[in-house]
């Protein structure tokens, strides 16, 4: 008797310390624990091997880069880079030589020193093969960072060096980018106890929050780091949840178990608004989109790939299904980069020209073809109802699409490697740089999922890359945009305006054009 009744006493304590913790009550450090709802379990935290946008954005809150964008503003067209890291950095006028100087009195959340030897290391980790704690799924992620490194050298104890055989424009922006791993720095301290498989055990950085604990499927937990160099974060912690379903995050919103969600159910969204929570969205540099298998006999058809895109209904998708939560989208390129264009189009709404064409094709009679999907994950919206609406759209050319899903993490292991016999797959992406499209277009590109290859792309992508001025550089990424829409090399679907819905007591988040945000700044009332 009693221990059943200290264990009811016990359980009413955590009952009570999660709703306080949740409504803000102060800590230690008067900011309360924030907890986010997020739409997927994460992928590991390690920065240089995780995938994924749901882990950048816990990753990028342990672990910093050199060089970072400004997110403190909701409507900036892209993101400024700002110094991270490194204070500032220097370009020699050939582009071949970028030279950083690091920030002093830095320390990872073990104690140890930041400086140059531990931007080697990292760097090292993934780009060198013959160092001692080489990673190839970390060099296998970071390929499009450091690719085109020709070497690397520390300077002096707070001065790093990179050397390039040919200018590569991307570099400093593709330094603050997440996605396929991140160039966050970690400590080596930490690593050489733990290893390369172990490390994402128990991360260690520089960032703003360090690591506390993980119970995977259920929470991370982050805590605020008291010794950090910049701004000192006003919440005490932070803790994100995965909670997959997209109507479980609403109501545990409604609720009260967390503050913040992220990907509300599009159907709930005016409601939750109209009933006292706060909304905030902005326009990331993310599309979601179909990648076309080339070795599929019917898709490897030009006019097959035109008719699936003139079929599939957009904007009706992103009015009705999605309801305003996102924008029907017509480029393979993405918003916020200086090379998106509003209002380019690659082809309208036609379902009768789409008949036509499969007709010329020789699949007039329609046929049968495999749509892999995600159930959940990164950024993927809600995949499988608008996977069935372009299952119904194309079904009405007569296209018999089989729709194959799988858990998040299960396909994001494969969907670069489609089988011959799946006609396309999707995801959801997108960069602040317009070098995006090259990671999808090219022929090396990581994330060329369906083997498109084309000459002209690839030279018009090393022009954009190799061009010293921006605005130069940026109409050679057009045309090479316009190149993909012609070869109809993939199917863009929407564009999301990454909705978060959050209680009324929580002040100062921000959603910026990106696909991640700072938490400094916020606090709970």
């Amino acid at each position: 008797m009693k221990k059943a009744l200290l264990f009811m006493l016990l359980l009413l304590a955590l009952t009570l310390t999660t709703a306080c913790s949740s409504e803000g009550v102060e800590g230690s450090g008067g900011g309360g624990i924030l907890i986010i709802g997020i739409e997927s379990e994460a992928d590991v935290l390690d920065p240089h091997r995780a995938g994924g946008w749901v882990t950048f954005r816990i990753n990028r809150q342990i672990h910093e880069s050199l060089v970072t964008g400004d997110l403190s503003e909701p409507n900036q067209m892209y993101p400024p880079l700002k110094p991270g890291l490194a204070e500032s950095w220097d370009i020699s006028e050939d582009g071949l030589t970028y030279t950083f100087h690091l920030r002093e009195g830095v320390k990872f959340h073990d104690g140890t020193e930041f400086n140059a030897e531990a931007v080697e290391f990292n760097v090292r980790r993934a780009w060198d093969p013959d160092f001692e704690y080489y990673d190839a799924n970390s060099a296998g992620n970071l390929s499009l960072v450091y690719e085109r490194v020709k070497d690397i050298r520390v300077e002096d104890e707070y001065t790093f060096v990179f050397e390039f055989d040919e200018p590569f424009s991307a570099f400093l922006s593709l330094l603050t980018q997440g996605g396929m791993g991140s160039t966050g720095i970690l400590s080596p301290t930490a690593l050489m106890k733990t290893g390369n498989d172990q490390y994402a055990e128990n991360p260690v950085g520089t960032g703003p929050f360090k690591f506390a604990a993980r119970e995977r499927g259920q929470r991370i937990e982050l805590v605020r780091n008291e010794d950090y160099w910049g701004e000192k974060p006003h919440i005490d912690g932070v803790i994100f949840r995965p909670i997959p379903d997209g109507s479980a995050r609403v109501l545990a919103l409604e609720s009260g178990e967390v503050d913040i969600i992220a990907v509300p159910t599009p159907d709930s969204v005016e409601r939750l608004v109209d009933s006292g929570f706060k909304l905030e969205q902005s326009a990331p540099p993310h599309s979601w989109y179909l990648n076309f298998n080339f070795d599929h006999p019917a898709i490897s058809d030009l006019r097959v790939r035109q008719a699936i895109i003139m079929a599939i209904d957009r904007e009706g998708m992103a009015n009705d299904l999605l309801r305003g939560t996102a924008t029907p989208s017509t480029s393979a390129q993405t918003p916020a980069n200086s090379a998106f264009d509003p209002d380019f189009v690659d082809y309208e709404y036609n379902p009768e020209k789409a008949k036509e064409l499969l007709e010329e094709a020789g699949y007039g009679d329609g046929f049968e073809v495999k749509f892999q999907t995600s159930i959940d994950g990164s950024g993927q919206l809600i995949p499988v109802p608008m996977a069935e609406w372009i299952q119904a759209d194309l079904a009405k050319v007569g296209i018999d699409v089989i729709l194959d899903t799988y858990e998040w993490i299960t396909y994001l292991g494969f969907w670069t490697t489609m089988d011959p016999d799946v006609g396309f797959n999707q995801m959801s992406w997108g960069m602040s740089t317009p070098y995006f499209i090259s990671i999808i277009g090219s022929e090396n590109g990581i994330g060329n999922a369906g083997n498109y290859y084309s000459e002209e792309f690839d030279e018009l992508v090393h022009k954009a890359i190799t061009e010293l001025d921006p605005d130069v550089a940026d109409e050679y990424w057009k045309q090479a945009n316009q190149i993909l829409a012609e070869d109809a090399a993939f199917a863009p679907i929407v564009n999301d305006t990454a909705p978060y819905v959050m209680a009324d007591y929580v002040e100062g988040f921000i959603a910026p054009n990106e696909e991640w945000y700072d938490l400094i700044d916020v606090t709970i009332n």
